[in-house]
C-alpha cells in the first residue's frame, strides 16, 4: 500500500460519537434537501402551468434538454435572494439559473431567465448573479449561453439595478469585452426581450430567436405613449421581423426545443480553444473511503475537534495526499494530490490539537506565524507547477497575544495574503466549518477571486463567532447604558448572538453571493471535479509576480 494514502476506515472512529454526528448532520441536509426542492419548484405550479400553456419550457426544464445526458450541471447561486425580498414575494433564484456544464461535450456557462418568477425581471441579486455567470466565461474561456425570457428591470426597485457600476450596464459592457476576448456567446430570445435588456441579444456572437419571442427597446404601450404609434408586439419586435426586416437576430426557430438544438448545432462548429493539460483520463482512482463517511465525522451545530485529513481522504483520488512540510505548521495542511485526474494542490486547516517539538499544544483551526509562512511557500510552490490550489475552510483567524505579535504574526500573515493576491493559478475555495475574520482572507475568500467559493450546510462565515460578537458589543452597549442587571445583560446579548448567529448561516451568504452554492458534503467530489473541468479551458497561466515581502 503506498505511504501516500491517507485517512481510516469509518469502523475505527468512536463509534457513539460518529452514529451521533451522523444524525444530526442528516437532519441538518434533509432541512437543505426541502428547500431545494422548494426552489427548484420555480414560481410555484401556477406559474409554471402559465409558461407551458405558451408552449415554452421553464428555465430549468431547458437547462436539462440542452445539457448532455452524462453531464452534471453545477449550478451556481441556487440559493440567490433567498429571504431577501419578502415585501415582494419569494424571489426564487433570484430568478435567474445559472451554472456550468458539458453542451455536446464543450464546457459552457449557462445563464436562463426564469419567467415564472416574477416574469424573469431584475433584481439587483439577479443582476449579481448574470455578472457571475460572465466572470466564469471569461476567467475560464468557455462560452456563455444566455436563454433569454425576461420582462428586465423589476422597476419598483429600479434604483438598485440600473445606474452603479455594478447593475445591468455591467452586462453589456461585458458582452463587449467577452467577444473581443473570442470567447463566444450566445443568445436565445425564447420570451420578452424588453428595454434595455435587448442589448444583450444583439451584443453576442450569434443570436437566435423562436417564434412568438419578442425584442424591443421599447414596447407597445410606451411606444404609444412616447410617439402615439399604434402597433403590436409581434409586428413591433417579433421574431419575423427580426430575422425578415430588421435582420438583427442570425436564426428563428419554431419552439423551444428547435432553439436549444440549433444551440447545440452552433457549438459544434466552434473552433476549441488551448487547454491546460491538467487531467489524464486514464488515471482517475476513486478514493479508498466512502464519502458519505463524511458526515459522521463532526457534529455540524457544534464543531469540535477532528482530523481535516479524514475529509481530503474521502475526495481525492485513491485517498493519496503527498503532505507538504508535515510536521511544520501544524495547523494548516498543505500537499498535492489529484481529482478525478486532475493534479491540484490543497490549504486546509487543522482542527486537531498538535504539539511542537517544544511540547506547546497548538490550537487546531488557528492560523500561526509557522502555518503562515508554510501555506504562503507551499502556494507559490503550485503558481511555480502551474496547478490549481483548493482551500479547504474551518479556520477561527490568526493567533493573538504577546507571543503571537512578538513572533511576527502580522508579518507572517501579510505575507500568505500578498501570495493569494497575486497568484494567477485557479483558486477554488470550500468552507465546511468557521471562517471567521482574517482566516477568511488567508484562506482565499471571497474578496480573492476564487473561481468558484462553496460551503457545505455546516459553514459559519462571519468576522468572528456569535457569542464572541455578542459578548464584546454586550459590554460595550451596557457601559454606554449604564446598566448592569442581569436581565438586560442577557436580553441584549441574546439580541446581538441571534443576529450573528442569521448573518453567518451559509444561506445568508448564498443568497448574495459571498459563496456560489451551498453542496452537500457527498457532493463535494463530483463539485469540485467540475469546477476543475471548468478552470482547466484558460489556456496558458503566466508567471505570478509579487510584491514586497516580510520574509
Amino acid at each position: 500500500m503506498s505511504k501516500d494514502i491517507i485517512g481510516t476506515k469509518l469502523e475505527n472512529w468512536p463509534k457513539e460519537r460518529a452514529d451521533r454526528n451522523r444524525i444530526n448532520f442528516q437532519e441538518l441536509l434533509n432541512s437543505y434537501t426541502k428547500k431545494i426542492s422548494e426552489i427548484e419548484e420555480c414560481g410555484g405550479l401556477l406559474a409554471v402551468e402559465k409558461q407551458h400553456s405558451k408552449g415554452r419550457m421553464t428555465a430549468r426544464e431547458r437547462i436539462k434538454y440542452l445539457v448532455d445526458d452524462n453531464s452534471y450541471f453545477n449550478e451556481i447561486g441556487r440559493f440567490g435572494a433567498y429571504d431577501m425580498y419578502r415585501e415582494y414575494g419569494d424571489i426564487k433564484s433570484a430568478g435567474v439559473v445559472i451554472g456550468t456544464a458539458d453542451i455536446n461535450k464543450r464546457k459552457c456557462v449557462i445563464v436562463a431567465n426564469d419567467a415564472t418568477v416574477k416574469a424573469g425581471a431584475y433584481f439587483e441579486v439577479t443582476l449579481k448573479k448574470t455578472l457571475r455567470a460572465q466572470q466564469i466565461a471569461i476567467e475560464n474561456k468557455i462560452p456563455i449561453i444566455y436563454l433569454v425570457d425576461s420582462a428586465g428591470v423589476f422597476l419598483p426597485l429600479q434604483d438598485q439595478v440600473f445606474p452603479d457600476e455594478g447593475h445591468f450596464g455591467k452586462i453589456f459592457y461585458n458582452n463587449a469585452r467577452i467577444s473581443s476576448m473570442g470567447i463566444t456567446q450566445i443568445a436565445c430570445v425564447m420570451g420578452p426581450c424588453v428595454a434595455g435588456g435587448a442589448y444583450l441579444p444583439v451584443m453576442c456572437d450569434k443570436y437566435i430567436i423562436v417564434k412568438g419571442a419578442s425584442m424591443f427597446l421599447a414596447g407597445p404601450a410606451l411606444v404609444k405613449a412616447a410617439i402615439g404609434q399604434n402597433i403590436d408586439a409581434e409586428t413591433l419586435g417579433g421574431s419575423e421581423t427580426h430575422t425578415s426586416i430588421s435582420g438583427t437576430a442570425d436564426y428563428e426557430e419554431n419552439n423551444d426545443v428547435d432553439a436549444l438544438d440549433r444551440i447545440k448545432s452552433i457549438l459544434t462548429h466552434i473552433k476549441s480553444g488551448v487547454c491546460l493539460s491538467l487531467k489524464s483520463e486514464n488515471d482517475v482512482e476513486e478514493p479508498i473511503h466512502d464519502i458519505n463517511d463524511l458526515l459522521s465525522l463532526f457534529n455540524p451545530e457544534n464543531i469540535t475537534s477532528y482530523d481535516m485529513l479524514e475529509v481530503i481522504s474521502r475526495v481525492v483520488d485513491g485517498s493519496k495526499f503527498i503532505e507538504y512540510k508535515k510536521n511544520y505548521g501544524q495547523t494548516i495542511l498543505c500537499g498535492t494530490a489529484k481529482i478525478s485526474g486532475h493534479s491540484v494542490g490543497i490549504v486546509a486547516n487543522q482542527k486537531v490539537n498538535v504539539k511542537t517539538k517544544l511540547n506547546e499544544i497548538q490550537m487546531g483551526g488557528v492560523i500561526y506565524s509557522d502555518s503562515a509562512d508554510k501555506a504562503a511557500r507551499f502556494i507559490m510552490n503550485c503558481n511555480q507547477d502551474k496547478i490549481p490550489v483548493i482551500f479547504i475552510h474551518d479556520v477561527n483567524g490568526f493567533m493573538v497575544g504577546k507571543d503571537a505579535e512578538w513572533g511576527g504574526i502580522a508579518k507572517d500573515g501579510a505575507k500568505l495574503v500578498n501570495v493569494i493576491s497575486n497568484s494567477t493559478i485557479p483558486k477554488i475555495t470550500l468552507v465546511i466549518g468557521g471562517s471567521y475574520g482574517a482566516g477568511n482572507y488567508a484562506m482565499s475568500g471571497r474578496a480573492y477571486n476564487p473561481r468558484f467559493m462553496y460551503s457545505w450546510p455546516s459553514a459559519k462565515i462571519a468576522v468572528m463567532g456569535g457569542a464572541q460578537a455578542a459578548t464584546t458589543l454586550t459590554q460595550i452597549k451596557l457601559a454606554k447604558m449604564n446598566v448592569q442587571d442581569e436581565e438586560s445583560k442577557n436580553k441584549i446579548f441574546n439580541e446581538i448572538k441571534t443576529l450573528y448567529d442569521k448573518q453567518a448561516d451559509p444561506k445568508y451568504a448564498a443568497a448574495r453571493l459571498w459563496v456560489d452554492e451551498i453542496i452537500m458534503p457527498t457532493d463535494t467530489r463530483k463539485v469540485l471535479s467540475e469546477s476543475l473541468d471548468v478552470v482547466k479551458n484558460e489556456g496558458e497561466i503566466e508567471n505570478a509576480k509579487y510584491g514586497a515581502l516580510q520574509v
